[in-house]
This record gives C-alpha cells, structure tokens and sequence, in this order.
C-alpha cells in the first residue's frame, strides 16, 4: 500500500513539473502581447497625452495583468523618486527586479532594456520611433514565442507524464 502512494506521489509530481514547464510556454506568447499593447498605449500617451514619463506608466500599468504591471509601476515609482538617478536607471533596475516573474526570456529583456535606456532622455518624437521600433522586434520575438509553444508544449505535458511513469517502474 505505501508502495501504491509513494508511486502515486512520484508520479504526480513528475506530471505536475512537466505541466509547469508546458505552462511556461503558453504564457510567454501571451506576455509578450500585453507588454506591445502595453507600449503601445505608452506610445498613445507620450505622443498625443503628453504626460511626463513616469505619470504614463503608471497609467499603462492600470489594465494590464499582475506580472508585467507591477514592472510599469515599480519603474513609475522609481522615476519619481530617483533623487537625481536617470530614468534609464530607475527603468533597468524595474525590468530587472521584475523579470524573473514572467515567462519571458532573455531576448524580450534585452529590448526593453534598450528601451529604457532612450526614454526621457530625447524628445518625444525619438521616444515614439524608440517605442515603435521596441514593439516591432517584441512582434518578432512573440512569433518565436507562438512556434516554441506549439514545439515544446505537448512535448513537456507527455515528458512529465512519462519521466513520473519511467521512474515508478524503475522503482519496482
């Protein structure tokens, strides 16, 4: 009988790690969309709001989802308390610190941070072509994103199902 549960245990948790792993791949697609509509409506609001840099991203952080708000805000935060620190530092440390809660990978950190070190630095035409073309190559990374996720998904749920099966019948 505690042969039975111990198998059970081994092989949930087997399934479990596979299910995380596949999870990963179905949330980075879809993170990497909401942070183009995200600087999407940063766009909106430095070209036609004009609103100071840290007031915008407050505002884009309202509607988007945990992970990637709190990113928007923390940098917001930081910019208004910088105490003579440039934006561009205020934004590094917020992509930085808030990072390891996505799913995203090395790539989309590398444009944003390329992003953030031309925000409130130039004029706000610069910053629109800045985010434009910060949008364009996220577009690109989340079509890679779309193609590991129908590679990797699948693969990773059965993996994790037949490592835990694998390692049950090794036991016995």
């Amino acid at each position: 009988m505690l042969k039975l549960i111990g198998a059970a245990c081994i092989l949930f948790a087997a399934t479990m790690l596979g299910f995380y792993q596949a999870g990963l791949f179905a949330r980075r697609p879809k993170q990497i969309r909401q942070l183009v509509q995200a600087l999407k409506r940063l766009e909106t609001e430095i070209g036609y709001g004009f609103t100071p840099l840290p007031d915008a991203l407050g505002i884009i952080a309202k509607p988007v989802s945990p992970p990637l708000a709190s990113m928007f805000t923390l940098a917001a935060d930081r910019m208004r308390d910088a105490d003579g620190r440039p934006a561009a530092e205020s934004w590094k440390e917020a992509i930085t610190e808030g990072w390891r809660h996505t799913a995203m990978k090395a790539g989309e950190q590398e444009v944003m941070q390329q992003l953030g070190s031309t925000l409130g630095v130039s004029d706000r035409e610069d910053q629109i072509k800045h985010l434009r073309l910060a949008i364009s190559h996220l577009q690109a990374e989340e079509e890679t994103a779309r193609e590991e996720q129908k590679r990797y998904e699948t693969m990773w749920k059965s993996l994790g199902v037949l490592v835990g099966a694998l390692l049950v019948i090794l036991m016995y």
